[in-house]
């Protein structure tokens, strides 16, 4: 906007109070779409959150809509320092008496004594590692690369299947080497080539070898019973013993382990709560964003908002809807009760007797149908909650609406501000050109009296 400067000093007239209150008119349309632009952003933005906790309802009615979410069980060890155990979901319900004889070891071995120097050089060679039936894996040793420490490095780096360590004391090194996989299957030898006397020879380990590596664990599977059947692994973990558990042996036992598989109805419950909360986390932002404050007379951004107002009446009667299933058809019947207000409650009791009828509870939430009104309330809800929020949905179209009338309320007030700059610069130039004729006029007429007054003077 222009700076308004004349101050009318030929007419005396206040130019700057007339231009500015003309221009404050040319203005005035501004306030009211400043006004507007504050509902459409308040408005924008609690759309924003309706969309966001529709997703989450949607995502809760996920949890519930699928046999997997139904399926989730729980595993229990009377002695879990013994025995660990895990079910994965749709494992069955069973109960087991597991007892560990043996833990399954991997083989171990040491060099002889006496240690080697420390760093000294064993020499140049080719040590030929084999575990088990596997195939051999030979590490080459260079000169300068001979240390004890360079070869257990090279070792490691070949993933020959055995671990190397070196052990220093105070009479010097000497190399561990240890089987990575547990079992009397995974048992390893040693063969050595080369290297200098004394040296590398002395890393030799196999039946029959003397004068190299000595054993210091044997080989050994695993031994248990389950259930008075005897059990042998070649691991400590025992994954496929019995379809759908995983059973950790820590520690040999001297009583049985109980170990127990139950359906676990507390995360069911927890996946339930979870879909109450987050629809009465929307119900309560639509009821809020809609009323009336009698109170503080003053109305909620989104009173008289048909799409909010909408979306609330569909969702509370999908909530007292009727599905296909049987013998549970409302969420009423499995304590999902609706209370005044809208919001949802849980009747702990009633819920807690409808999940012993797991596969009814499960029909409830996931039957489908063509019929989209008799679907489970899992994929009812679901599908509801996609429709609104995908490209095309009702909010998602809601929210493009309201982000246009932002941009076109922007545009607008960009016009009224340019059409009042224009306007000012129309009223200075009108003002100050009246300015100066007033000037004009002045002089002229200071000049007609000066002669006038000169002429009297001059007839006296």
């Amino acid at each position: 906007m222009s700076t308004i400067s004349s101050p009318g000093l030929a007419s005396g007239i206040d130019i700057k109070s007339i231009v500015s209150q003309l221009v404050a008119l040319e203005r005035a349309p501004l306030q009211p779409l400043q006004s507007q632009a504050t509902v459409f952003q308040s408005r924008l933005s609690i759309y924003g959150s309706i969309k966001s906790m529709v997703s989450g309802l949607g995502d809760a009615a996920a949890k519930l809509s699928t046999a997997s979410g139904w399926n989730g069980v729980k595993a229990t060890s009377s002695n879990s320092a013994a025995v660990g155990v895990s079910a994965a979901a749709g494992a069955s319900a069973t109960s087991l008496s597991l007892e560990v004889q043996q833990l399954a070891k991997a083989q171990s071995a040491v060099s002889p004594q006496p240690a080697y120097a420390r760093d000294s050089a064993l020499g140049a060679g080719t040590l030929t590692i084999q575990v088990g039936t596997g195939d051999p894996v030979e590490v080459v040793i260079a000169d300068g690369d001979d240390s004890l420490a360079a070869i257990a490095r090279q070792i490691n780096e070949a993933k020959t299947g055995v671990s190397a360590t070196v052990l220093r004391d105070a009479s010097g090194e000497r190399l561990l080497m240890r089987s990575t996989a547990t079992g009397e299957a995974n048992t390893f030898t040693v063969g050595v080539t080369g290297g200098n006397a004394g040296g590398l020879e002395r890393l030799a380990f196999g039946p029959g070898v003397t004068g190299g590596m000595a054993q210091t664990q044997a080989a050994q599977n695993a031994l248990a019973t389950i259930n008075n059947v005897n059990v042998t692994s070649a691991s400590n973990t025992l994954d496929d013993t019995v379809p759908g558990l995983t059973l950790t042996l820590t520690q040999e036992t001297t009583a049985p382990v109980e170990i127990g598989v139950s359906a676990d109805q507390e995360g069911m419950k927890k996946n339930v709560q979870a879909f109450v909360d987050a629809y009465n986390a929307l119900n309560n932002m639509l009821t809020t964003a809609t009323k009336y404050n009698a109170e503080t007379k003053t109305a909620g951004s989104l009173q008289g908002d048909s799409t909010a107002v909408g979306l609330q009446n569909a969702l509370r009667g999908m909530m007292r809807s009727v599905t296909a299933s049987s013998p549970f058809s409302r969420l009423i019947d499995v304590g999902i009760e609706a209370k005044q207000g809208g919001n949802l409650e849980i009747k702990a009791d009633k819920l807690s007797a409808a999940l012993g009828n797991l596969d009814g509870m499960k029909a409830l939430f996931t039957s489908d149908s063509s019929d989209p009104t008799a679907k489970g309330f899992g994929l009812k809800i679901k599908a509801f909650a996609d429709g609104l929020v995908n490209a095309g949905g009702t909010l998602s179209t809601k929210t493009e609406s309201l982000q246009s009338a932002i941009k076109r309320n922007t545009q607008e007030q960009e016009k009224v501000v340019d059409r009042a700059a224009r306007a000012e610069t129309r009223f200075l130039a009108q003002y100050n050109a009246m300015d100066a004729a007033v000037g004009r006029l002045s002089g002229l007429n200071a000049f007609v009296a000066q002669q006038i007054t000169l002429w009297n003077k001059n007839s006296g």
